[in-house]
């Protein structure tokens, strides 16, 4: 039998225990994943799910995003209890996925107790919530005295990634969000991309990721960083010596025709395992990119360089150069959006022509190609799904007419 559960994306509205349980009824506790997004859970069946939750005994993801769609903020946070509170004792769990709830700060608290005494998982998403600067800093309160609890016990902090988008966190909650990080030294991802954080706020969030040595994933995309912030950046890049991917796409790293400390120390070589490097519109211009052009060996092994939206003259001879040395180590540095957009086409059309290839071949019953074989077996996986979706649906239908 499967490791993974999922009703995902079947837009069910499961109000009461009845709705719920047949769902949950055949499936074993030793399940390993749990993926219920894209339907909608009331209260009182997020006590028959929590219910389940406490009887799994391996249980490694918990992938509870886009539960709560046209649900009362009374009806919220009874449901996120009851989940949460489920959930604190699973010494298995890796990975809990709240993102796109509109929990909005009033709804935060219920997941204050499972922040703080489960230790043991390692990945937080909350992307899109809708916290604010309040909620925000509830969340990276709980995550510091988890921390501390930790070190008190004598053991290290499992917590590595942590996504935390789109929730308008604003300079508010930057002081508590740098001292969860400081104290949760092991992260290696960091997410925290839309948030409205200004200059003053980037720079507490960088002071306390200074402290991640191991980070290898930083992604603070569309926040304001202003001089204070870039200073801080460039100041920390040095401390990450692993990093890997580092999005600072939209950040005003520095004012019209002047040249980024970010770039300039990137160009020094302060990062020699960055693979990705996205800068998009940051007032870059053609010192930047010379700057850029005379460091990229200090840069071995990164392939994508995204610098849309920046100042980009056709025949500067920097980006030349730039394009010359990404060719030559088979990677990429994209200069406006029509460049990507044609390569994502290109692999969307080839993948569509092998597609129909496919179930061209399957209908005719055909011998497939070797390179089709991945294709059709993709397409039978889909038809047999939807087949048993409609089942289930008519299962459903079938059980509430007989009752």
């Amino acid at each position: 039998m499967s490791n993974v559960f999922s009703l995902h994306g079947r837009g069910l509205k499961l109000d009461t225990r009845a709705d719920i349980e047949p769902h949950l009824k055949d499936v074993p506790t030793t399940i390993e994943e749990i993926h219920l997004g894209g339907n909608t859970i009331g209260v009182e069946a997020a006590q028959a799910l929590a219910e389940f939750l406490a009887k799994t005994t391996a249980l490694k993801v918990a992938d509870f995003a886009d539960i709560f769609t046209g649900r009362l903020i009374s009806e919220i946070p009874q449901a996120l209890s009851a989940i949460c509170d489920a959930l604190i004792d699973k010494d298995t769990l890796v990975e809990l996925d709240l993102s796109d709830n509109a929990f909005g700060g009033r709804s935060v608290d219920p997941m204050v107790p499972f922040l703080t005494q489960n230790r043991a998982f390692q990945v937080l998403k909350l992307n899109n919530n809708g916290l604010g600067p309040a909620g925000g800093a509830v969340i990276a309160r709980a995550l510091l005295r988890s921390a501390e609890l930790s070190k008190e016990a004598g053991q290290p902090s499992n917590l590595r990634t942590v996504i935390c988008g789109r929730n308008r966190l604003e300079d508010g909650s930057a002081p508590a969000w740098a001292a969860a990080f400081r104290a949760h030294g092991a992260l290696r991802e960091v997410r925290m991309p839309q948030n409205g954080i200004r200059m003053d706020g980037i720079a507490a969030l960088v002071g306390g990721l200074s402290a991640c040595a191991a980070l290898e994933h930083l992604d603070l995309q569309d926040n304001t960083f202003g001089e204070a912030g870039a200073a801080a950046m460039a100041g920390a890049l040095g401390g990450w010596p692993g990093l890997r991917t580092l999005n600072l796409s939209d950040c005003v790293l520095a004012d019209e025709g002047a040249v980024s400390p970010v770039v300039e120390v990137l160009a020094g070589g302060s990062n020699p395992k960055l693979e990705t490097l996205q800068l998009q519109n940051n007032n870059l211009e053609t010192q930047s990119w010379a700057i850029l052009a005379q460091g990229i060996a200090s840069l071995p092994i990164l392939k994508t360089l995204e610098v849309q939206w920046n100042e980009v003259e056709d025949d500067d001879e920097s980006i030349s150069a730039l394009q010359s040395a990404f060719k030559k180590r088979g990677g990429k540095i994209v200069l406006d959006d029509d460049e990507e957009e044609e390569e994502e086409e290109a692999e969307e059309e080839a993948e569509e022509e092998k597609e129909e290839e496919a179930e061209a071949a399957v209908a005719a019953d055909e011998p497939l190609a070797q390179d089709d074989v991945a294709a059709a077996d993709a397409v039978l996986k889909a038809i047999a799904k939807n087949h048993q979706d409609a089942t289930d649906d008519l299962a459903d239908l079938m059980s509430k007419v007989a009752i």
